[in-house]
């Protein structure tokens, strides 16, 4: 698991709150229900406004993917690929339907089943070419139906501010309530730059960018089932491989 996204989080949030505590200030000075019900209840139903059903309910299916996410690493795939090559120079392109069967990757199945069954170079191509352009698709309609969140959760913030501040000049007559009021109305304008930029607007970074990685793993395995259906020498293809992926993702030559 990649822990990056939930130290991120953690660490900004921190920070916060630390400086509340600097500045003498209390936690529970920002976490008021209201502004917090406006802000969060109504950035998440336009959110679904936004869109489809099935929009958002791919998107919220994607959160644990976006703290949990992992990807192959390049190195693995590019070994288990040369190892694959070796065996079908041995034992003929045949041989890859128990490496089908053992192998829990969809995409990566899909295509060495294709290689033993002898399906034409050109069509396996344009098969898993579109098998990746889907899920490109739907991972990166999840990623922005977040970032949609984030640009309006600012907006709807600024809105709780206005409907606070409504009531705040219904109260004129009462001087000593107003500093409370109007402190509390601001709140509102907070929790939609906080919720934005420390929660939507990362979501939706982190799940561009595992589609980008997930898109680069697959596209690697793609070139790699079709270099071994075209008969590629197994060391050529481990280097043509390696020379996709940036060196910082390979290991270092002992």
């Amino acid at each position: 698991m990649d822990i990056a996204t939930m130290v991120g989080l953690l660490v900004a949030f921190g920070s916060l709150f630390g400086m509340l505590t600097i500045e003498g200030s209390s936690v529970t000075s920002i976490l008021l229900p209201a502004p917090m019900l406006i802000v969060f209840g109504a950035t998440i139903a336009v959110g679904f406004a936004s869109g489809t059903t099935g929009d958002a309910l791919r998107a919220v299916k994607a959160v644990p993917k976006a703290f949990r996410g992992k990807i192959a690493k390049p190195a693995t795939v590019i070994e288990q690929l040369v190892g694959i090559a070796e065996k079908a120079r041995r034992e003929g392109l045949l041989s890859l339907e128990q490496n089908a069967h053992e192998t829990k990757d969809p995409f990566f199945r899909d295509a060495l089943q294709n290689i033993a069954d002898g399906t034409d170079g050109e069509e396996l191509r344009i098969l898993l070419e579109d098998q990746i352009a889907t899920r490109q698709r739907v991972d990166r309609g999840a990623a922005k139906w977040f970032k949609i969140l984030g640009g309006y959760a600012p907006t709807i913030g600024i809105i709780g501010t206005v409907v606070s501040l409504t009531h705040v000049l219904e109260n004129l007559s009462s001087p000593a309530k107003l500093g409370p009021m109007i402190a509390a109305a601001f709140v509102a304008t907070l929790w939609g730059l906080l919720s934005a930029n420390f929660i939507w607007l990362p979501i939706g970074d982190r799940l561009n960018r595992l589609c980008d990685l997930e898109s680069e793993r697959m596209t690697l395995i793609m070139e790699g089932t079709l270099a071994i259906q075209s008969g590629a020498q197994p060391r050529l293809l481990d280097e043509r491989l390696r020379a996709m992926v940036p060196a910082s993702s390979l290991p270092k030559a002992a």
